[in-house]
């Protein structure tokens, strides 16, 4: 993802996000903007919301580092955090420690996890695929979800000239996920890294 501050970027071969060496440079780099290095403040607080079996299995496509996984399945859930690059499956599983079985190296578009999600949380999976992917996006994420489940995390919003992070109109996702989803929640955020810095919003959408 482009750096906001215009800070020094090192020089990389890949320019295809649709490509697992384009972000294995940028993990092996250590040129990570998109990185929290932790758990953000409205996924704590979601997660506090969720009783009982509502949050048993979880999917988290395009982990990263997978901060929020070890979060998760130190509170007693079922996870599995994908990604398809090798680095940030490496990066993954070293942050995880005990719990790196968690993590798989796997395409979201032709992964099949090992139960029935009841969540998939977003966080910069979105925004990271060009738009020419989005309405893949869409249709994966209703397959993979029962009526009643959630799809819920960060989305990144307004239009960026390039990317990533790939921005989309408010409008553009309605149109998106509307057809199989409903909106429940939507709300700021506040304590957003300088890549993201107000442009985020936390969303809950229910497969209808």
């Amino acid at each position: 993802m482009s750096d906001p501050n215009n800070a020094q970027v090192p020089s990389f071969d890949n320019r295809d996000p649709n490509s697992p060496g384009f972000w294995d440079e940028r993990f092996d780099e250590g040129f990570t903007p998109w990185d929290q290095a932790g758990v953000p403040d409205a996924f704590g607080s979601f997660v506090a919301t969720l009783a009982g079996p509502r949050a048993k299995n979880v999917l988290i496509p395009g982990c990263g580092s997978a901060y929020e996984a070890r979060y998760l399945v130190e509170r007693g859930a079922s996870v599995r955090a994908i990604d398809f690059s090798p680095s940030a499956v490496a990066a993954a599983r070293a942050q995880l420690g005990a719990h790196a079985n968690v993590v798989e190296e796997a395409d979201f578009f032709a992964y099949q996890p090992p139960f029935t999600p009841d969540w998939i949380y977003e966080r910069a999976f979105l925004c990271a695929l060009p738009k020419a992917r989005w309405a893949d996006y869409a249709t994966r994420m209703a397959a993979l979800l029962q009526p009643g489940a959630l799809l819920a995390g960060f989305f990144f919003i307004g239009a960026t000239p390039k990317g990533p992070p790939f921005g989309i109109e408010r409008g553009e996702l309605d149109a998106l996920l509307a057809r199989d989803f409903e909106l429940i929640e939507d709300r700021e955020v506040s304590g957003s890294i300088p890549v993201f810095a107000g442009r985020e919003r936390w969303m809950t959408w229910r497969r209808a």
